[in-house]
């Protein structure tokens, strides 16, 4: 099979810089919508390097069609095969394509989340006990999203994905250093004005190890230190349904007001358990070839001048215990066409309408980071 040289660019990274396969071990590559000419690279990748290939091939019309009726007996023996499965990987290499990102809109709420507590512990050994990296798809939905032609979506795409992630590390670094060091965050803007503590939280870079594209450091705040009242201004779809205007008012943490352009929705996600109630992860995003949402959040939380502030399961190693079927990425874009906003650190300003203000952090600013 003839490849396309930008297939076998994008496999390169993601088996090596991305997840370093050695010798002898064992990935498995989740493919969900994808060409067969893409898993072919990967695989042709992965045993370039030693590793051996497992593959396994979703469809999303079929997943809905289980989804539909899920129960209990289906979906108990079906998480005790896949976490076997896991178990035995070493890593793990997603690929998620869609036509259709609302093909899954109409599958009752409760199946979604029996279906997502069941397989919970797939996820959480994945997460925390391989090597791992995710990232989505070009297709012609995703070009819908974004406003652009087919054609120049998949340029953007590929740009993005295979970009010299390593540029971005030292500034990554230093916002490391600084926010491992810092106790009160506050951030404002329109509607926003919010402020909690990430004291003895850490923080973690990432800068294409985990998700492609990628470009950000997340802490999480300590769990009931958040007070105030944040208003997102990117779009977001959670579960098959799509959110504008999400607005959220907190107080020891908890979102005790939650409003958006689907309110009843909003909040019976909310209402999952009591961890998606608090937050689990605050993330600042800098991708500099990222600047407009398009409702998908592997690129979205990578906005250059954005952050997102996360409702539901913190990581286990930067997190403050929280514990939840949710993980909800929202985001909220601070340069000055999306009304500006401002990140303060220990009453320190940190970053102000997008750009990073500390001289140890402009290397994260867009001019450094698209320097020749």
């Amino acid at each position: 099979m003839i490849i396309d040289s930008r297939y076998e660019k994008l496999a390169a990274g993601l088996t090596g810089f991305s997840t370093s396969l050695a010798k002898g071990e064992r990935v498995l590559i989740d493919a969900f919508d994808v060409p067969d000419a893409m898993v072919v690279a990967l695989i042709r990748a992965v045993r370039e390097r030693g590793a051996h290939p497992y593959v396994q091939l979703h469809r999303a019309r079929v997943t809905r069609e289980l989804m539909m009726y899920a129960n209990e007996a289906q979906y108990r023996p079906h998480a005790e095969v896949e976490l076997k499965r896991m178990e035995a990987m070493d890593a793990y290499i997603a690929l998620r394509g869609s036509e259709n990102i609302f093909e899954s809109s109409d599958v009752p709420p409760a199946n979604v989340q029996l279906v997502a507590r069941v397989m919970k512990p797939v996820l959480d050994h994945r997460v925390n006990d391989t090597k791992w990296v995710v990232l989505r798809w070009p297709t012609s939905a995703m070009a819908q999203q974004a406003g652009m032609s087919t054609e120049a979506f998949e340029d953007f795409y590929f740009r993005v994905c295979t970009l010299d992630y390593s540029r971005m590390a030292p500034g990554m670094k230093a916002l490391k250093t600084l926010m491992d060091k810092t106790d009160r965050v506050r951030l404002v803007g329109p509607g926003t004005d919010l402020h909690f503590s990430i004291k003895g939280i850490g923080s973690r870079e990432c800068g294409g190890l985990r998700n492609i594209p990628d470009g950000e450091v997340f802490s999480c705040p300590v769990r009931d230190s958040v007070e105030g009242v944040i208003q997102y201004n990117a779009p977001t779809v959670y579960l098959g349904t799509s959110f504008d205007n999400i607005r959220l008012e907190f107080k020891q943490g908890r979102i005790v007001s939650a409003t958006a352009s689907n309110t009843k929705r909003l909040n019976e996600i909310l209402d999952s358990d009591d961890g998606a109630r608090y937050i689990g992860e605050f993330a600042i995003g800098f991708n500099p070839h990222i600047l407009q949402p398009m409702r998908d959040i592997l690129f979205d939380e990578k906005i250059a001048g954005s952050f997102h502030f996360t409702p539901g399961q913190a990581y286990e190693d930067v997190g403050n215990g929280n514990r939840s079927q949710v993980h909800w990425d929202m985001v909220c874009i601070q340069r000055p066409e999306y009304g500006g906003g401002e990140i303060w650190f220990d009453g320190k300003l940190i970053r102000k309408d997008g750009q990073f203000v500390p001289k140890s952090l402009h290397k994260l600013n867009p001019d450094y980071l698209l320097k020749d």
